[in-house]
């Protein structure tokens, strides 16, 4: 395995980041998860777009520019020996904040540490598709957006594996965070939507949570097929009440929910409406991609 640090690529074992690295020692970076379809990276620019938003938004500067990414990522790929035909890729970039004395003064690291790490695709199982997953309301609580912005996508990610913790202790998929409000926000890696006599709902940003890509791409596509759709604030109660429920993200594209705190979602079953969407993005996501390998 090849990985791209700060300036070239290593050989996995050559890839080591310092002990001081305030990525380690507090959490301070950024980062994105990017897939291919074959060689074509799915929605590119929107990640890289994001990265810089959050680095931004924490004072970090990246010093890769914009405009190199696509062929940096397109290098990991082929060193890797993915992003082909045969098999899609999974990348995450992580930019942290670099190596410095011990302390909170971002001044104290001269220059940031980037990473690319690319592998194989690894998609949740067929059969979960066919008959949905099973999701509970975690105890814990999504971060207020006052105290960390669910905007800026961070390498601090303690809030999301509490609440991940209760997932796998409950023997279910996934956990779906409350904000401050008791208002529905989203899963640990995934944006999270139901569906009420005939209408897709899907908390709103200002609810606290991470405006993802995939979720954008799937209102817009609900958009263009006048399917009525409406973001706003959400209770568990009107979840536990819906006809269908689903989960998005870019490496699982869209995930059909069966049970919220062990109570049936509908008739148990994945929905009308979610297999609409299923079959819409997957006939739509080529046209997300990059039109050309830039190679």
């Amino acid at each position: 395995m090849w990985i791209y640090l700060n300036d070239r690529f290593v050989p996995r074992d050559e890839a080591l980041v310092s002990v001081f690295d305030h990525g380690f020692l507090y959490g301070d970076g950024v980062y994105e998860t990017i897939r291919s379809y074959g060689d074509r990276l799915f929605m590119c620019e929107k990640h890289v777009a994001r990265l810089f938003r959050s680095a931004e938004a924490i004072g970090l500067f990246i010093p890769v520019p914009m405009k190199r990414w696509p062929e940096l990522l397109h290098e990991s790929m082929t060193r890797n020996s993915v992003g082909n035909a045969q098999r899609d890729a999974y990348l995450r970039i992580t930019v942290s904040r670099g190596a410095g004395d011990i302390g909170l003064d971002p001044a104290l690291c001269p220059s940031p540490t980037v990473v690319i790490m690319a592998k194989p695709l690894t998609t949740p199982a067929a059969s979960l598709y066919e008959k949905g997953v099973d999701l509970i309301i975690a105890s814990t609580r999504r971060n207020l957006p006052d105290a960390l912005s669910p905007h800026i996508k961070t390498t601090n990610f303690l809030n999301n594996i509490l609440a991940k913790r209760e997932a796998i202790a409950a023997g279910v998929f996934d956990s779906i965070l409350l904000n401050w409000e008791q208002h529905l926000t989203e899963c640990t890696v995934s944006n999270l939507f139901f569906v009420t006599d005939g209408c897709l709902r899907t908390p709103a940003v200002e609810c606290g949570l991470l405006d993802g890509i995939t979720r954008m791409i799937v209102i817009q596509l609900a958009r263009e097929r006048r399917i009525p759709i409406k973001e706003g604030r959400f209770t568990p109660t009107q979840l536990y009440r819906a006809d269908e429920c689903f989960v998005t993200n870019t490496s699982m594209e869209i995930m059909p929910v069966t049970t919220v705190d062990r109570k049936l979602v509908g008739d148990g079953k994945p929905g009308l409406l979610t297999r609409t969407l299923q079959e819409l993005f997957r006939e739509a996501r080529m046209r997300f991609c990059e039109p050309v390998s830039p190679r």
